[in-house]
């Protein structure tokens, strides 16, 4: 099997929006950025979205809710081919879905989305689900951008890290002769999301302009540190609502949005102290790699941080990229995961194929 033109789907825990990305790879070292988008969610479906996520809701809400999901992944991969690539065929879309529950202590995940509407709407085979396989293999089920990260700096010299910081951050380690570690750290934006929403009436804390003119309640970040989750080792994986016992509510707005980010990096911190080796060099992506005191305390902390820009590739849309690259890996049956990032008892490929009505 050749390179074949992928578009990737991610719906973060953010729920603001669908990020597509269109790329030509043969899901190993061949790699073309093609294009990306991002469609914002209504209001309303991304309230829907956080609602079933957190509370319990009649099942039938659940349906509908992802019958609308679906509708707005359909016309994401409509625009996103009409601008990038109208007169190219797409062989394959990797369609993360939207992540609803997610206890891998209880081998419980779920990601809401029609992957059978998609490619009948779309005429294109989906591959969908990729975290039941990992989770059948006795794995976390999350994180799953690793290998793609490994990917993606093969040819440096250095000990490198990635640092996804969406609604949960999670990190990948790599090694020299392709050593790997990877897992979730704790809460990345996801709290601080829901803070600016309660205290600014905005959906994340724009520019840090909550959080700069806050301290740091270091007695509250100690505290939440002997918490059991930031204990164990990594591979190990998280819900963005997992992270309940974290209180700031009687703090100054300020001093909360402060104390939050505080958290997301102690809980990176403890993560590298428990690596193989410290990375010389800590590459930022997700919504956090924008955030200036997120970024300015990893660097107190950790040294060489940069948004992943700075090293050419695309924060916005780089899910969407690994699940394009990854739903061909599951065409070739390829891992998806390997022990050391997810905890899986052998290397997985993970994912379901719903074929192409005209395949």
């Amino acid at each position: 099997m050749g390179p074949l033109i992928a578009l990737g789907l991610m719906s973060g825990t953010s729920a603001d929006g669908v990020d597509a990305a269109l790329i030509r790879t043969d899901g190993e070292a061949m790699f073309e950025f093609l294009g990306a988008i991002t469609l914002p969610y209504s209001d309303k479906l991304r309230a829907e979205l956080i609602k079933i996520a957190k509370q319990d809701v009649p099942l039938e809400r659940v349906m509908l809710v992802e019958r609308e999901l679906t509708q707005a992944h359909v016309l994401a991969c409509e625009q996103l081919k009409n601008e990038f690539a109208p007169h190219r065929h797409v062989d394959v879309i990797g369609f993360h879905g939207h992540t609803i529950r997610h206890d891998a202590k209880r081998q419980l995940t779920w990601q809401i989305g029609d992957a059978a509407l998609l490619s009948s709407r779309l005429k294109t085979t989906v591959v969908s689900d990729f975290r039941r396989a990992d989770i059948a293999a006795g794995g976390e089920g999350a994180p799953l951008a690793p290998l793609f990260h490994r990917q993606l700096f093969a040819t440096s010299d250095e000990v490198t890290m990635v640092l996804n910081l969406g609604g949960v951050a999670n990190v990948t380690w790599i090694g020299h002769d392709g050593l790997i570690a990877a897992g979730d750290t704790g809460p990345g934006c996801g709290l601080l999301d829901e803070w600016a929403m309660r205290h600014l009436n905005e959906p994340f804390d724009r520019d840090g302009v909550l959080s700069q003119t806050g301290k740091v309640d270091h007695s509250i970040v100690s505290k939440i540190l002997e918490h059991d989750f930031f204990r164990r080792p990594i591979p190990k994986s998280a819900d963005r609502y997992e992270f309940c016992f974290v209180d700031v509510d009687a703090l100054q707005p300020g001093d909360g949005a402060a104390t939050l980010c505080a958290v997301t990096v102690a809980g990176v911190v403890s993560a590298v102290e428990g690596l193989p080796a410290r990375p010389e060099s800590i590459w930022v992506t997700g919504g956090g790699a924008k955030h200036p005191l997120l970024l300015s305390m990893l660097r107190e902390q950790l040294g060489n941080v940069q948004p992943i820009e700075a090293a050419g590739f695309r924060s916005d849309s780089l899910e969407a990229e690994c699940f394009a690259w990854l739903a061909v890996r599951r065409l070739r049956h390829l891992p998806t995961s390997l022990p050391e990032t997810t905890g899986c008892k052998i290397a997985t490929c993970g994912g379901a194929v719903t074929e192409s009505p005209t395949s």
